[in-house]
């Protein structure tokens, strides 16, 4: 099982980027799947999740600190989550990472993580 994550990269404060994350080894279509994030000298931090609810519908979390400004979406057919950023501002930057839960209900998968660098 792999998560390959990408998308990162620099863009202006007020900017906006789409990460991607491809899964692959097994479908996620039915698993929590989520973001996380770790600045520089900071511990790993939640972003957002996804939570299969039934059928082909999805409840999504958010942390406070990009709530309104993150959207999380699926492609069940590309096995792909995306994590879309607008209104990026320069505490957002940081590694991004990917993750998706197993058997053993947390978090057993990760991807690599891409990096996210907002410049003020």
């Amino acid at each position: 099982v792999q998560l390959q994550a990408s998308g990162g990269g620099l863009v202006q404060a007020g900017g906006s980027l789409r990460l991607s994350c491809a899964a692959s080894g097994r479908t996620f279509s039915n698993a929590l799947m989520g973001w996380f994030r770790q600045a520089p000298g900071k511990e790993r931090e939640f972003v957002g999740g996804s939570h299969w609810i039934g059928s082909n519908v999805y409840s999504n979390t958010y942390a406070s600190s990009v709530k309104g400004r993150c959207t999380i979406s699926r492609h069940n057919a590309k096995n792909t989550i995306y994590l879309e950023m607008n209104n990026l501002k320069p505490e957002d930057t940081a590694v991004y990472y990917c993750a998706a839960q197993g058997a053993t209900r947390d978090w057993d998968y990760w991807g690599q993580g891409t990096l996210v660098t907002v410049s003020s």
